[in-house]
């Protein structure tokens, strides 16, 4: 599979939230997207990731932009996590990790899956504006929200 660069269309997809709601990405058109990948739900690098996200969430929102989690984790693994850390933000369940994969972040060892931490922004048009493979969770929301103010 070819890997990813900017400026390519971003793989569409189709994957549900925890409370069943059906996310594509023609539902994002038109608007900026942070899409992040990360390996599993309540473990310490991804808390500290989404609570990242959780405490830029209102600049996120302010800049007309959406965000969205993914990983290969259940729906009701999810909606535990989103409870426990109260997060504002969808996280998609990629069970089978097809659009990981897509995407160039899906990790497999035999039967096991899950996801690398990776974060994509798309642009209004559909496109990957920028990747970041090498995320540390810690700073990264900032990062991205930087990187989105010089675009807007």
């Amino acid at each position: 599979m070819q890997t990813l660069q900017t400026g390519d269309m971003a793989p569409d997809f189709s994957l549900f939230d925890s409370l069943q709601k059906k996310h594509t990405l023609v539902d994002y058109r038109e608007q900026w997207l942070i899409l992040f990948f990360y390996p599993k739900d309540d473990t310490p690098g991804c808390t500290v990731e989404a609570c990242q996200f959780k405490e830029n969430y209102a600049d996120i929102l302010a800049m007309n932009v959406r965000l969205l989690g993914i990983n290969t984790d259940k729906l009701e693994s999810h909606a535990h996590f989103i409870k426990k850390f109260q997060l504002p933000f969808p996280l998609l369940s990629d069970p089978q990790g097809e659009t990981s994969r897509q995407y160039g972040s899906l990790f497999k060892l035999g039967p096991v899956r899950f996801c690398k931490r990776h974060s994509f922004i798309i642009n209004p048009q559909g496109q990957i504006a920028k990747i970041y493979r090498k995320v540390n969770p810690k700073n990264h929301s900032q990062q991205i929200i930087a990187d989105l103010k010089t675009w807007q």
